[in-house]
């Protein structure tokens, strides 16, 4: 028989580390922490990912170039230019703009462009307009309306 062969009878359990309770107890003063600094103090560790004040890492990263926008909205978008061929008063929305085929798919919420021009007075209805898609509407004397 070897010490190595030895084990503890069944059942039987170790006795918790009492820490800081003086040098004869092994871990004794500091309690193994070491002797000054933020890892020896009481209630001690710091977060997962703290870098002492620093900005971390799991903030910086998405700063850096290359990452995608979370729930980004893609829309389905149409330029005032491709209005410009409807009737005068025609109410343009996503339904009658894949109707009429100048929309194929619907790529989710319509949203209107400003590029090329526009003559006829529409009444059109979409879920976002740029800037200049809205001024070129209301001075071709149309009317927009903002989807929520």
């Amino acid at each position: 028989m070897r010490l190595s062969d030895t084990f503890p009878k069944p059942g039987s359990q170790k006795r918790r580390r009492r820490v800081g309770r003086g040098i004869s107890a092994g871990q004794g003063a500091s309690g193994g922490f070491g002797m000054r600094g933020q890892k020896s103090r009481s209630g001690r560790s710091t977060r997962p990912g703290f870098e002492g004040g620093q900005l971390p890492l799991y903030r910086r990263i998405p700063k850096l170039k290359h990452f995608p926008l979370i729930n980004r909205i893609s829309y389905t978008i149409v330029n005032v230019g491709d209005l410009a061929e409807l009737p005068k008063g025609t109410e343009v929305s996503l339904d009658s703009l894949m109707e009429l085929g100048i929309v194929t798919q619907n790529d989710g919420p319509l949203k209107i462009l400003g590029d090329g021009e526009l003559s006829v007075a529409l009444q059109v209805t979409a879920a976002a307009f740029t800037e200049s898609a809205k001024r070129k509407i209301e001075s071709a004397g149309g009317s927009f309306n903002l989807l929520d």
